[in-house]
């Protein structure tokens, strides 16, 4: 697929280029990656700026994501891309790989550090996916990079909002663009300067709050070196963008995924899963795309975290933004609960609505047919993430449609997570294509285990 960048994305692309260090705070489902790939392909193969980069992820973003823009898009698959993750012995051997990129997750930032202690760091350009990460200066991937900061020509952080929880997390991950030029060279000149003590002990401050007019000076001195973009206020288009997520299941997987979708039949110990039709087959293929599956005695079968791990991902990108998270089976609610913890709130009562709506909960969980239909829900939040999808494209629009509706002040960003190889790909086939509904199910199904 050959990459057309929008206006925004050109803009966002030669502002890396042009800004040495810098930070981009750019909304989940704007691209950031492709803008990110793209201008770093120009400075090493137009500019010849840069010669080694090194991209700090998340741990399931370095091991997926980075990889996987680079495949989708004509333009990058010539970069190559080495991963920093696995065992010691499995690091070393990547770190030693020739490659244009090199990306490592963010638990592994000490250990490169160190590694290179009394030599030259050998990347001149590094890219932090998830700067908020950095925001706590006590952290020791904080202290690790802080030491090597001045060997590095060119940092670009990304983030979707660098200050969810308030203006003080800023110090830090500025710190790692400029060493302390604009903000102060250490986090007690930044809080003396913009802060005033706000709850306190007899001896000991709590909290602090901006002095007045603090945030306005805050972001004029970050504007040579920032740029922030919301999409309601970069992108000419409808208040809504659509996110695909892919995730690919291991081999041992994905085996167990076919021989069910073949075979219709796969045998455990204590309880088989067996579908005795098309549409019992595509519900329990739904399933294990998922991630778990009931047996024939109702009891639940693990199959893998891979949707688990990349909602949360997905959840981490928000930064405390609400988020609205549909899924499809009962398992699928217990999974997300037991992932994610106490921060999750199932919307099934009145209050917890009026909550909703008025911002109080951070993760709300809910299946597509419970708030498909009625709902008012635009006026908590504007991010949906799909973690289990639906056949019915019905249900699909009206799920959505919670959101994405008048009275809603911002775009709505609509995440699905697609697990490769799966019923998910039909799924979305047809959401595209605007189809849905059983016969569609029944096609996609009989083409899948070759007419039943």
């Amino acid at each position: 697929m050959k990459y057309i960048p929008h206006e925004y994305q050109k803009y966002a692309q030669q502002f890396i280029i042009q800004t040495p260090a810098c930070g981009c705070f750019y909304e989940p489902g704007l691209g950031k990656t492709a803008i990110t790939l793209s201008a770093i392909n120009e400075l090493l193969f137009d500019y010849f700026d840069v010669s080694k980069v090194l991209v700090i992820a998340p741990l399931r973003v370095a091991r997926d994501t980075w990889s996987a823009e680079c495949e989708k898009w004509e333009q990058l698959r010539h970069l190559k891309i080495a991963k920093i993750i696995g065992s010691e012995k499995e690091r070393i051997a990547a770190l030693n790989q020739k490659a244009d990129i090199h990306v490592i997750n963010r638990e592994n930032v000490a250990w490169i550090v160190e590694h290179f202690k009394g030599r030259q760091f050998p990347f001149d350009m590094l890219v932090i996916d998830e700067l908020s990460s950095f925001k706590s200066p006590s952290s020791e991937r904080f202290k690790a990079l802080r030491r090597i900061r001045p060997q590095i020509k060119r940092v670009v952080g990304l983030t979707g909002t660098p200050a969810p929880n308030g203006l003080l997390d800023l110090w830090s991950q500025v710190y790692l663009l400029d060493r302390g030029e604009r903000l102060g060279r250490t986090l007690g000149v930044y809080r003396d300067q913009y802060f005033v003590p706000d709850k306190r002990s007899q001896y000991v401050v709590f909290t602090y709050k901006p002095k007045e007019n603090a945030e306005a000076e805050i972001y004029k001195k970050l504007s040579s070196i920032c740029v922030s973009m919301k999409a309601c206020d970069y992108l000419k288009m409808p208040d809504r963008v659509d996110n695909f997520i892919e995730v690919s299941l291991e081999d041992k997987e994905l085996n167990l995924y076919k021989k069910l979708e073949l075979e219709m039949l796969l045998p455990f110990a204590d309880g088989d899963i067996m579908a005795i039709n098309a549409a019992t087959l595509a519900g329990k293929l739904l399933q294990m795309a998922n991630g778990a599956i009931y047996d024939e005695n109702k009891s639940v079968k693990l199959i893998h975290d891979k949707k688990l791990e990349a909602l949360e991902d997905l959840i981490e990108s928000a930064n405390g933004k609400p988020v609205l998270v549909f899924y499809g089976y009962r398992h699928d609610r217990d999974r997300i609960k037991e992932k994610l913890g106490d921060d999750v709130r199932e919307l099934l009562t009145s209050k917890d609505l009026e909550d909703w709506n008025k911002g109080n909960i951070k993760i709300a969980i809910t299946h597509p047919a419970s708030t498909g239909h009625g709902l008012n829900l635009q006026t908590g939040g504007s991010t949906i993430m799909w973690f289990g999808l639906t056949w019915s494209l019905e249900l699909y629009e009206q799920a959505n449609a919670r959101l994405w509706r008048q009275g809603q002040t911002q775009t709505v960003v609509i995440h699905h997570i697609v697990a490769k190889g799966t019923i998910d790909e039909q799924v979305i086939n047809a959401i595209r294509l605007k189809s849905g509904g059983q016969q569609v199910l029944m096609e996609a199904i009989k083409a899948r285990i070759g007419g039943i």
